[in-house]
């Protein structure tokens, strides 16, 4: 099965570059005098979620980078890490933070808050009960492991996109679960948070329940590029390793 074979190369890969980064971050014990690449792509993922098909360990439940611009973004792996991480006081911006806002979702649903201005655009700043949810968010992808990998602005001839985009969604529809037209492989545990995740109106929050993953984009497609796996490859074997 093409799709499985994929996943554990993948795993695979990812192992040779914690070994190259000399190990995974607790994003709460990061910094931004961590020592981060100006650009590149991160993976994030959570205890209790642990692969199955493709093999042990912990599984991917989170893929992203920074802004991806034409001439070049402005904007730094690292600013996009502190917008996921919070605050030094445990606040956070979960209109800021796509993967803030799911997370949140999710535990209001799953510690049934009632938080009304959750999503809401009107609201500038946390009050009262929405304080507590960002604190919570904070703490919750705080304790969550990850890796980085750098990857530069530049545009891949052969992948016909910026290479951080290509990296990033073709990572995102290989290990999405949520295509009926593929074998499940992965699948998160029974007691796995994202399965409290709902959209504004609450409904369940289809692309979150069912790819596994705290991602929106790209989990609904059907088709990634396995050669991805060879730049990926390719990218890793270029990483410094860290002393």
């Amino acid at each position: 099965m093409m799709g499985l074979e994929d996943v554990k190369r993948f795993y695979e890969i990812l192992g040779k570059l914690e070994r190259r980064v000399s190990g995974r971050r607790i994003l709460a014990e990061c910094s931004k005098h961590s020592g981060w690449p100006t650009r590149g792509v991160y993976f994030f993922m959570e205890h209790g979620e642990e692969r199955s098909e493709s093999g042990d360990g912990l599984r991917i439940v989170r893929v992203g980078t920074h802004s991806v611009k034409t001439g070049g973004s402005k904007t730094s792996l690292w600013n996009r890490l502190s917008q996921h991480k919070g605050s030094t006081s445990g606040l956070g911006n979960h209109r800021g933070s796509v993967f803030r806002l799911l997370v949140g979702r999710a535990l209001i649903n799953k510690e049934s808050i009632k938080c009304e201005t959750w999503e809401s655009k009107t609201t500038p700043s946390p009050r009262g009960v929405e304080q507590y949810v960002e604190i919570r968010v904070s703490e919750t992808i705080g304790r969550m492991p990850f890796l980085w990998l750098e990857v530069d602005d530049a545009y891949d001839i052969e992948a016909g996109a910026k290479l951080r985009s290509y990296i990033e969604s073709n990572t995102i529809t290989l290990l999405s679960n949520f295509c009926t037209n593929k074998s499940k492989i992965d699948a998160p545990s029974a007691g796995w948070l994202g399965y409290h995740c709902t959209d504004t109106k609450g409904n369940l929050n289809k692309k979150v329940r069912e790819s596994g993953l705290w991602n929106q984009d790209h989990v609904d497609s059907d088709r990634y590029c396995p050669e991805f796996l060879d730049k990926l490859e390719e990218l890793v074997e270029q990483m410094e390793v860290a002393q």
